[in-house]
């Protein structure tokens, strides 16, 4: 027989009283960002199986080369001086790659723009030294800055970029989306700037100038207008504009014509607080992957100016080659990025390290020409001036569209097709 219970309205249902106890409120959080954690990078992280190489192979160059100097001066055989100078340019690529490793993790702590500005200043570092040891190593080319500038700019802008927004452009549709374009503003920043730029390294001494040269008075005038033109656009880069040069956020609610940047991770005074331990290591290690490229890059200019002469190459491809070791290791980096979708990074890296070519190895280039009193040539051919023009003119089209489109890399790789072309024509 079952009791009946009386009805209390002050009872609580059967339910309340076998649920679980009410929950204890959480501590509640607040809403600004608190500092992660730092965990420091192992010794074994920072020292990568890349940077163990390179500094291991570089230096035991550097020792080789010292060692064996009285021999590389003489006339070496045709077969030896093309494998003495292949082996010094593999040390070199490779010594390249350690820097550019460290300069990308340095990068990734950093966040955009501050990692890219180090990796391409990284990049820059090391094409000042080969560009300033073809130049003034004896019997030089004194033309070897105008090369390499212009085909670093052809490299980047067409080779690159084009191979970059046709593997960004198949990725997106193998994967059934858009291949999302870069922040339009950053672009037209870099473009209008590098147009700039390089009128005033290239065309302005063809123009002014006796033989594609620059007197005393116009080399400092164009050095310092170059110099400060690129410190204000850092300036600009790193303070106001900040947001014209990170990934745009294309979940946010936008407008036609508008772009709305995405948030950044943190600021980089909490960065180097938490992890100068790791910055500065992977500092010292970026600086001694240099040095070797500084202590070889003499011998490589000797050895490929009498490689040159022997085969009757033309002389411009000496610029050519400094800038195929250059951007060798931050074109692989470009092309990984594209096909990840970060097609901001990629302008940041190529119109980046272009734009960092023009405001600093230029006036590098001409200082060092004017202190050692030594002529430099930077006055650029018509034909090459064309092609420039018409670079730039086609990267403000295809960086105005909203997706990246493979026809679009592909103009891109048809202009560099013809550049090639003219080199040994």
């Amino acid at each position: 027989m079952t009791a009946t219970r009386s009805h209390d309205p002050t009872r609580l249902p059967d339910r309340a009283l076998v649920s679980d106890p009410a929950p204890v409120p959480e501590p509640t959080r607040s809403r600004t960002a608190v500092a992660p954690q730092v965990t420091p990078e192992r010794p074994h992280r920072i020292l990568t199986p890349i940077s163990m190489i390179g500094l291991t192979v570089g230096w035991s160059s550097v020792l080789a080369v010292t060692a064996g100097h009285a021999t590389l001066s003489t006339h070496l055989p045709t077969a030896a001086l093309t494998a003495v100078l292949a082996a010094i340019v593999a040390v070199i690529i490779l010594c390249a790659f350690g820097v550019v490793a460290q300069a990308e993790r340095l990068a990734d702590r950093l966040g955009d723009p501050y990692g890219t500005l180090v990796l391409t200043l990284s990049v820059v570092i090391v094409e000042v030294i080969l560009i300033s040891a073809v130049m003034f190593a004896p019997g030089g080319d004194r033309s070897a800055a105008r090369d390499s500038v212009m085909a670093v700019s052809m490299i980047i802008l067409d080779l690159v970029i084009g191979a970059a927004m046709v593997i960004a452009a198949l990725v997106a549709r193998r994967r059934h989306r858009d291949a999302q374009q870069a922040n339009r503003r950053g672009v037209a920043t870099y473009l209008s700037l590098i147009a700039v730029l390089a009128t005033m390294g290239l065309a302005l001494p063809r123009v002014i100038g006796a033989h594609g040269t620059l007197s005393t008075p116009a080399a400092v005038a164009v050095a310092v207008v170059t110099i400060g033109l690129y410190t204000a656009f850092l300036v600009h880069q790193l303070g106001s504009g900040r947001s014209d040069f990170q990934e745009v956020d294309h979940a946010a609610p936008r407008r036609r014509g508008s772009v709305y940047p995405s948030r950044a991770d943190g600021s980089v005074r909490s960065v180097l607080l938490g992890h100068r331990r790791e910055i500065a290591l992977r500092a010292v290690v970026l600086m001694l992957l240099i040095l070797p490229i500084v202590a070889l890059s003499h011998t490589m200019a000797t050895l490929l100016h009498d490689a040159l002469d022997r085969v009757g190459a033309p002389v411009a491809l000496s610029g050519v080659l400094i800038a195929m070791i250059v951007f060798l290791p931050e074109a692989i980096t470009t092309l990984r990025s594209s096909a990840a979708g970060q097609m901001q990074r990629v302008s940041n890296l190529c119109h980046g390290a272009l734009l960092s070519t023009l405001g600093l190895t230029i006036p590098a280039v001409l200082a060092v020409g004017l202190i050692t009193d030594q002529t430099v040539v930077l006055g650029e051919s018509t034909v090459n001036l064309a092609f420039l023009a018409a670079t730039v003119l086609i990267s403000a089209i295809t960086f105005s569209r909203a997706q990246v489109t493979a026809w679009a890399g592909f103009a891109h790789l048809v202009v560099f097709t013809a550049y090639a072309v003219t080199l040994f024509t």
